[in-house]
């Protein structure tokens, strides 16, 4: 019988953040070990609740939301998002300008399939968050990666970002606050990626799901504050981490900028979003509860707060590791540790990992699988409480002292 394979579309598509690492310890799961997984930011398991009111108010909702909703979502949930940026200095967002997602995974894909042509080229971070290469390798694009300075508190390189643009370039993807590195960006790196964008004319694709996530002193920019009415910004946010709700997969897509100009590419994704219908309805009626009232993020990050805590051991105690080093994260839920060569001569960061979760019972993520250059570094998630975090770099450690390549 002949075989069935894959697609060859998928030929350069990886997500090895649930790849052969988690199956492998699923498999191990089964066998009865117990795991610690450090590899992907769902704060639900290691206590994080959601807000009381977000659940009331959509078990509320819950008898209307039965039916489809508009494809671009319901419209008081898309209302509370422009009033949202309009707080942030944010004027040129209209409500038929919001696109509600089955979170905003499925945005991504989608606003990138509307708009890349085959061999069409868009630039990725380096390290980056890995749904943005994948989706453009599936829509037929070629992702570029910059460099992001780990020197420089992990800031793009504008030489470096500058130097990979060519003719092909039709888009431009700032992830901030960075996910894998906690960098959060400041206004003259972000201005000069805007008038790249603007010389260039390239869309500029804004991650900025962790935006309410920040320490101390970092202070969130959101891009389309900055961009005027003669960049495109397709800027993505939701609740999945500032609220909790990762399940609920309840994200937006808000545009802004010169619309008129970009008309026919945005009937692109109008078409994709009515195909999918619409999003999880029951999800979008968190939104409006979610945005206005107490934001209940600040408990966890301020000083007291069990995110802010986490954070401050995790970078202590890797730190404290001989041969480990690591910046701390403004923002996020994550730390991206470096492991120095010399002393961790590594030729295979996955293979690393692996034998970390089959000696120690730990799962991290290598960093190769954040599109990383060198098989130097690895993505630590740092949700779990102080005592289990603890034990988890304590056993780190310990793997490490007698590691050998």
């Amino acid at each position: 019988m002949a075989e069935f394979t894959q697609s060859t579309k998928l030929h350069n598509v990886l997500y090895d953040i649930r790849g052969p690492l988690l199956r492998k310890a699923q498999q191990m799961e089964a066998e009865g070990h117990r795991i610690m997984k450090l590899n992907i930011g769902n704060p639900a398991p290691f206590g994080f609740e959601a807000p009381d009111a977000i659940l009331v108010d959509m078990i509320r909702h819950l008898p209307h939301a039965q039916g489809y909703s508009d494809s671009r979502g319901i419209f008081s949930a898309r209302t509370a998002v422009v009033q949202y940026y309009q707080t942030r200095g944010i004027q040129n967002i209209h409500v038929d300008d919001v696109y509600l997602g089955n979170g905003v995974s499925e945005l991504i894909t989608l606003s990138l399939m509307a708009l890349l042509n085959n061999g069409d080229e868009v630039l990725i971070p380096a390290p980056d968050y890995p749904l943005w290469t994948a989706s453009v390798s599936l829509a037929g694009g070629r992702p570029v990666h910059y460099l992001c300075d780990e020197d420089n508190e992990w800031w793009p390189d504008l030489e470096d970002l500058e130097a990979k643009i060519t003719p092909k370039t039709k888009g431009l993807v700032i992830i901030n606050p960075n996910n894998p590195t906690g960098a959060v960006y400041p206004e003259h790196i972000l201005t000069g990626m805007i008038n790249l964008a603007r010389k260039h004319n390239l869309v500029v694709f804004s991650d900025e799901i962790y935006e309410k996530i920040l320490y101390e002193d970092a202070i969130h920019i959101n891009t389309a504050s900055l961009t005027g009415e003669d960049v495109l910004c397709m800027t993505f946010s939701g609740l999945s981490k500032a609220y909790r709700i990762c399940g609920f997969r309840s994200g937006w897509l808000a545009i802004s900028g010169p619309k008129a100009a970009a008309a026919d590419y945005l009937e692109g994704i109008n078409l994709l979003a009515n195909m999918r219908l619409c999003a999880n309805v029951p999800g979008q009626h968190a939104i409006q509860t979610a945005l206005g009232g107490h934001q209940s993020i600040n408990d966890l990050i301020l000083p007291g707060g069990r995110l802010l805590e986490q954070r401050d051991l995790a970078y202590r105690m890797l730190n404290d590791i001989p041969g480990v080093s690591v910046n701390q994260a403004k923002g996020a839920l994550y730390l991206f540790p470096k492991l120095d060569p010399e002393m961790y001569p590594i030729k295979n960061d996955e293979k690393f990992a692996l034998e970390l979760l089959e000696s120690q019972k730990i799962l991290i993520s290598h960093g190769r699988a954040f599109n990383w250059h060198q098989p130097d570094h690895f993505r630590l998630v740092t949700l779990p409480n102080v005592v289990d975090l603890e034990e988890a770099i304590g056993r780190i450690g310990e793997f490490l002292s007698t590691y050998k390549p």
